[in-house]
This record gives C-alpha cells, structure tokens and sequence, in this order.
C-alpha cells in the first residue's frame, strides 16, 4: 500500500501547525519518506526565542537521545562487518569489561539495556570518556545481566563508542561519518563542526510544570509521576541513572559550541530531520539506499527483533528494546512506531522522534527546540504518526485477523540457526508479530 503525497499533506499540515497554535511549539520540522524518497518534509516557527531567526529547510538542532539509534546502527554495522554475532560476550573484544561479574555479558543484553549497567558508583565526569569507561569497567551489574532491563540514559553511548573502537579501531563518531554521514550525504553529526553551529536552532528547556504527554485524551506524562519523583530524589535508580557520569544537567549548556563538538552519542548528536529521516529510510528498505548496500539481512532482523520487553527498571513503564533500538512494548495502549510490528527506532528528550518501518518501507523524524518534560515521544508527534498510518491500519488489522505468527528469530539466532527459520512458525496465539512480511514468508 502506498502514502500519497497530497493526501497525506492535507492530513499532516494541520496538525503540524497545531503544535504551534496550540501545543507551544517554537521551531520544527517533520520528514516521511517512503520506499527510499521523501514525500513529506514540513518545517516552521524559529530557531531562537527572541523569534529573530527562522526555521528553515537546513536548520539543525540537537536530537538528545535520539543519537542513540544512530550509534547502535554504528555497532550493529562494525558486527557485521567483522562477522560478529550479538550473541558473542562484550568481554571477547573488551577484555576490561570482564571485571566485577560482566564476563558473561552479551552484546545482545548489553544493547537491549539489560546488563545493569544504567548507573556508575564512582563519580565521574560525561567529557572525560577515559574516566567514563574505567568506572564502566570497574562497575558490577545493578542486577543480574539478562533477567530484567532497565533504560541506560548517559552510560549507554559510551557503550556503544568503546566497542566501536574495540572492534573498528576508530571513534564512533568518525565510524559514523565514514560509514553513512559521508556516503549518504546526511545532515548529521556526533560532535558539530564549528563551521556548522550558524545552523543550528538553539535549545529551550521545558517550561515549568508542562510535560509532554503520549495520550491526550488524559493529559498524562508520558512516564508515571513517580519517575518524576525519583528523577529528583537522591539514591534513587532513577537518579543515579540520569546523574552518572554527571555533567551537563542544564540544558543552555548544550547551546555552547564548545560542548557541541564533544561526540556524546548518548544525546549530542545534531542535524536536521530530514537527515535522521533519510538515515531511518535506509533502513527501512532493507539496509539499501541508491544501489548501494549497507545493512545484511540478519543486521536488520537484529534492529527488528525485540530482545526485552516488559517493566522497565528505570522509566518505571513497560519498554521494549532491539539491539540498541527501542521498540513498542507488546502490550502498548500507544504505540510510538505505528501499527508494524517491525517498526524501531529511538526517541530523544523533549519530543524528537524518529523510526523506520521496513513493513511498509516508511521513515519518520520529528525535531523541535522548544522541550515538553518527556524522554518518550509526546503528543506532538505522535499524533503525526497516527495520521500517516491510517492507510495502514485496517489492513493490517486483517493481517492479525488472518492468524498471527510465531516470531522465532530472538530464539534462532540464540540457537544459532539459519536466518531462513527466523520469520514464523503457525500458531493461534503466544505472538509477538503479526505482519504481512512473515505471512508472505509462510506462503
């Protein structure tokens, strides 16, 4: 089934606009591309406060953890191209990393945020990366790895950086240029180039007492009170996890040049949404993008393929999660990457968002530089999404009707078997996907 541009600009004009008129947005845009072409890129409003400096088709603004995708694609790629399995322990490429209880550690658990590894016992600072990763190093599993999750908010992108450097002998933010900035020409960095900081729309922390909301029939946050709470309650998990390594807790920070060129791939990464859109795209045909191959088929089932799902140990709300990549929960009452089961990707605090749908090859990023106090996708963005799967809703509604599937793959892969088995096995119930892909494979 294919987006058509026009209807789907009627349906998405009005409610970007909205988010202006009626939810306080400042500046943003919004991309969708579909079978590797943008149909859909709408941006508005202005970069700064003072309302001085228009939004434009090329303004850039900081994503925050929405970088966390694109430096999970970094280790996920640097695996494939050393034919490494997730299935292998941190510990064969990082031997450090073996101390205190981690020598068992999956790259798979550690990339799904189960290896209890969210917080740091020493204090240590976020622009000291040598220090950062000896704490790592040092730091026993908040839990036992595996047997539960729990979001790794600031220890996650050193994670992902030292086994990138482990394993391809350069930074990750290099590997990232390199590998996919340079080839894709994307508008996107991990640590900005001071010749790219005229572009950039200045980032505003979120007004007093308003949260970003995912269901706005309620006005909830998106993450329970009690979060909150704990967010501000010293010796708390949730505490921990966002104070360590401590450092740049104030937003206006993070609008200095000299802390916008730092590569912080747990929530640095800048650059427009039409390249986060672009980059997701990619991936959502398969790892493929004008002829040029980037991605295996098993690279990709690993970006699909929920690895932990259920109650998480820090946001206090059921998550789910990929290799490096967050996924809806299976029993989501607001799903966050559209009606496929398939769909990944990473949102960023305050309300960017971005995913990719290899069902039905769609891409989506949304960024913005007026905050709301949610980590998770709100309302802003969401209701985009909403719009763009109407199309897709009742046939893949028909699709469960006609009889779910079995997703095998997560235990494939942990048996090591062909990726041929990985797409179902026939069964009435016990799924965790229910696609048209895997029922095309049955046929």
């Amino acid at each position: 089934m294919q987006l058509q541009s026009d209807q789907l600009l009627q349906r998405l004009k009005p409610l970007f606009q909205e988010n202006f008129e009626k939810f306080g947005e400042l500046g943003a845009a919004v991309s969708v591309w579909e079978n590797g072409k943008p149909i859909i890129d709408l941006y508005g409003g202005f970069r700064d406060v003072h309302r001085e400096k228009r939004w434009t088709a090329d303004t850039h603004v900081l994503v925050w953890s929405a970088t966390k995708g694109i430096g999970s694609a970094c280790v996920l790629h640097a695996l494939q191209e050393h034919k490494i399995d997730i299935t292998q322990c941190a510990a064969e490429f990082w031997p450090d990393f073996a101390q205190a209880g981690k020598e068992k550690i999956t790259l798979a658990q550690l990339l799904s945020h189960q290896a209890g590894l969210c917080a740091l016992d020493r204090r240590v600072d976020v622009l000291d990366y040598d220090a950062v990763i000896r704490a790592l190093e040092a730091q026993k599993p908040l839990w036992p790895p595996g047997t539960a999750h729990g979001y790794h908010a600031r220890t996650f992108g050193f994670l992902l950086d030292e086994l990138v450097r482990r394993i391809a002998r350069k930074a990750l933010s290099d590997y990232w240029q390199e590998n996919f900035a340079e080839p894709l020409n994307l508008d996107f960095w991990i640590g900005l180039p001071e010749r790219e900081n005229v572009r950039v729309a200045t980032m505003y922390a979120a007004k007093s007492g308003k949260f970003g909301t995912a269901n706005p029939s309620c006005g909830e946050p998106s993450e329970p009170k009690q979060f909150y709470t704990d967010l501000v309650t010293p010796g708390t998990l949730a505490r921990k996890t966002f104070t360590s390594p401590y450092g740049l807790h104030v937003i206006s920070k993070m609008n200095e040049a000299a802390i916008r060129v730092h590569p912080i791939v747990s929530f640095g990464g800048i650059g427009s949404a039409s390249g986060l859109a672009k980059f997701y795209s990619m991936l959502a045909n398969d790892g493929k993008f004008d002829g040029q191959t980037f991605f295996s088929e098993k690279a990709i089932a690993w970006m699909t393929t929920t690895l932990a799902d259920g109650m998480d140990r820090v946001f206090q709300i059921p998550t789910a999660f990929s290799a490096g990549f967050m996924k809806d929960p299976r029993d989501a009452t607001r799903r966050m990457f559209g009606p496929s089961f398939e769909a990944f990707g990473h949102p960023g605090a305050g309300g960017s968002h971005a995913f990719a749908d290899p069902e039905n090859k769609i891409a989506f990023a949304y960024a913005m530089n007026q905050m709301e106090q949610s980590l998770l996708p709100t309302n802003k963005s969401l209701r985009l999404v909403d719009a763009i799967r109407k199309p897709f809703g009742d046939a893949q509604r028909a699709d469960v009707r006609r009889g779910k599937c079995l997703a095998t793959f997560q235990a494939a892969f942990f048996r090591q078997q062909s990726a041929r088995s990985r797409w179902c096995v026939s069964t009435p119930s016990g799924c965790a996907m229910a696609c048209r892909r895997c029922l095309r494979n049955r046929a």
